[in-house]
């Protein structure tokens, strides 16, 4: 007969709700074993319903049915899933080790250029599980001025683009901008403002080597130094452009104007008024310690497209100070 077409579990898994399975196709040689198996994926699809609605049953011994199928079908099943599902499994029983931890698994959730994304980064991994983790925690690739990591629950990429990597006005002014290592920052420099009227920043990334069919957004990373100025004047512009088309503009307040700003009066108020309405968006603070402002969305479909990332202070024609960039930050939106 061949192969025989059936149909396996992916598994799509929300904390607050019972574990939903579909079913998805793919062609399997065990043939002898259509009928067991189909028993066992029936039997599956009830216990793990019963244990991630309520770990504590007793219907976590049901799960134990996988362990009657062949290995290489439970690691098929798995690597249809996502890698937090694969993880989920693995906490059912210590039986699924084996077949969870494969690189047929894992293989299915790393991009397919992840090796040569790497290629010029030393790493040292046993397994594509390993590898899959270490990039979860982000390295360093491009000579150190790119940073990538996919994410840990999707697989998904992302990238953070370091201050060298962006095109920023009047850098190479004495007195306007300047570079320095900072132990803060994951790469080698970061950008300073010294001080300026005017602040041009652009980041470029290709489409292409991002994760196809996904939603990103772009964020400004940045600090403020304790001696910053003006950076409270009026908000920055933001833009996000596909090619020649702009795709998103904003704008956004690096930070809140002090008490002792309030003689700039009718600008600071309309600032303010914008901010209060949602016209502008607000900074906050990253885990790592630094703040990030969203500069814009963008979605990721079939065409090929340079994607480029804006931000800008051109209209206040005020001296400006005290702005640390690190880079522009690509991630998928939640």
């Amino acid at each position: 007969m061949g192969h025989i077409v059936f149909k396996y579990i992916y598994i799509s898994v929300d904390l607050e709700k019972s574990l939903h399975l579909t079913l998805q196709k793919i062609n399997t040689p065990y043939n002898n074993l259509l009928t067991h198996i189909t028993h066992q994926l029936n039997l599956i699809h009830k216990s793990l319903n019963f244990f991630f609605s309520d770990p504590r049953s007793d219907n976590i011994r049901m799960a134990c049915s996988w362990r009657r199928l062949p290995e290489d079908c439970v690691s098929r099943i798995l690597s249809a899933t996502s890698p937090a599902d694969a993880c989920r499994v693995l906490a059912v029983s210590k039986e699924f080790r084996h077949p969870a931890d494969s690189n047929v698994v894992w293989d299915k959730f790393l991009p397919a250029d992840a090796h040569r994304i790497v290629s010029s980064t030393p790493l040292n991994f046993s397994s594509t599980k390993e590898l899959f983790f270490l990039l979860s925690n982000s390295i360093l690739v491009d000579a150190g001025n790119k940073a990538f990591a996919l994410e840990r629950s999707t697989g998904r990429k992302s990238y953070i683009l370091s201050a060298r990597e962006l095109s920023i006005s009047d850098n190479d002014v004495d007195g306007n901008w300047t570079w320095k290592s900072i132990h803060e920052s994951r790469f080698g420099e970061v950008a300073e403002l010294k001080g300026a009227e005017r602040v041009e920043m652009e980041g470029k990334i290709r489409s292409e080597i991002l994760s196809p069919n996904t939603t990103y957004a772009a964020y400004l990373v940045f600090k403020i130094s304790d001696d910053a100025y003006g950076l409270h004047s009026i908000p920055f512009e933001t833009f996000i452009a596909s090619g020649e088309r702009v795709l998103a503009t904003n704008t956004a307040a690096l930070r809140d104007p002090p008490l002792q700003a309030l003689f700039y009066g009718n600008r600071l108020h309309k600032m303010k008024e914008r901010l209060n309405r949602g016209d502008a968006r607000a900074a906050r603070t990253r885990h790592d310690g630094w703040l990030e402002i969203e500069v814009g969305e963008f979605f990721v479909g079939g065409a090929a497209a340079e994607i480029t990332m804006g931000v800008m202070e051109i209209k206040g024609h005020q001296l400006k100070g005290g702005l640390i960039v690190e880079g522009i930050h690509v991630r998928p939106k939640p």
